[in-house]
């Protein structure tokens, strides 16, 4: 790469990070000169604004509320998104594309439109206020059943028809072949569930009214308020909350790349 295209990486990149490293030196400022210059660098530190952050709200409970409401719908989706992907892929039965477009379909409906009509459902359950609202209807994506359907294509049949030789049934198939195969598309799928169900605002907002039961951006979101915002303790809890999300990219960075370009478009 020349010089010039160096240049402009770095410069795209200082852009991109340039929100992040303001949360930073926000989160160091003390209170009263949060907003005050210099903006990108403290005059000095003022590391009590973690300390405060942290005893000013239970995040402690925030922080295992989210962990277990993140594992949980990461580990559904992945469930979910494999057994879905293996029958889309390897099984024949009536209006099998017709499905599969009707599911393609529903990636273009957004997000916020499905909240009122999922909120009725859960609520007639009696679901509502509880960790089953925001795990359950979270535990199938229509992209992970794309992403994994064809990563599993590129599997030979073979390797199934090896496995039902041996006595192998489906599920022993799906768990014990076909998931260890598509190892890079589940890792990059677990990572985007992960964050996805990390940082939810909108969902978890609607369905629980329990204070002891709010994951961490409801937490965060302690921080502001009608008469103002404590920008220095919102910075530092927002730091915080980073870190899950920022250890969970490490740990699958390797293979996201390869589980992104996994696999054909073709049918």
């Amino acid at each position: 790469m020349s010089l010039t295209e160096h240049t402009f990486l770095l410069l795209v990149g200082g852009f991109v990070a340039l929100p992040f490293i303001w949360m930073i030196t926000t989160s160091l400022k003390p209170p009263r000169l949060a907003l005050a210059p210099p903006y990108l660098w403290p005059s000095h530190f003022h590391w009590q604004n973690f300390i405060d952050a942290w005893n000013d709200a239970p995040f402690s409970k925030y922080y295992l509320n989210s962990i277990f409401v993140a594992v949980l719908v990461t580990m559904g989706q992945v469930i979910t998104s494999a057994f879905a992907a293996y029958a889309f892929d390897r099984f024949e039965f009536p209006f099998k594309k017709t499905l599969w477009y009707l599911l393609l379909g529903t990636l273009m409906i957004p997000l916020p439109l499905l909240v009122i009509p999922t909120f009725q459902i859960v609520q007639t359950l009696g679901w509502a206020n509880t960790f089953t609202a925001l795990i359950v209807p979270r535990c199938w994506t229509a992209f992970g059943i794309l992403m994994l359907r064809q990563f599993f294509k590129s599997v030979p049949r073979d390797f199934d028809d090896a496995a039902k030789v041996d006595g192998a049934g489906t599920f022993r198939i799906v768990f014990t072949i076909m998931m260890p195969l598509a190892a890079p598309a589940i890792a990059t799928l677990g990572l985007f569930a992960f964050l996805f169900a990390w940082n939810d605002f909108l969902w978890p907002l609607i369905a629980l009214n329990s204070p002891e039961k709010f994951t961490v951006p409801l937490g965060i979101a302690n921080f502001t308020g009608k008469y103002g915002t404590r920008w220095s303790l919102l910075m530092a809890a927002t730091v915080t909350a980073t870190i899950p999300a920022v250890l969970a990219f490490l740990f699958a960075q390797k293979s996201l790349i390869k589980g992104l370009t996994a696999g054909g478009l073709n049918e």
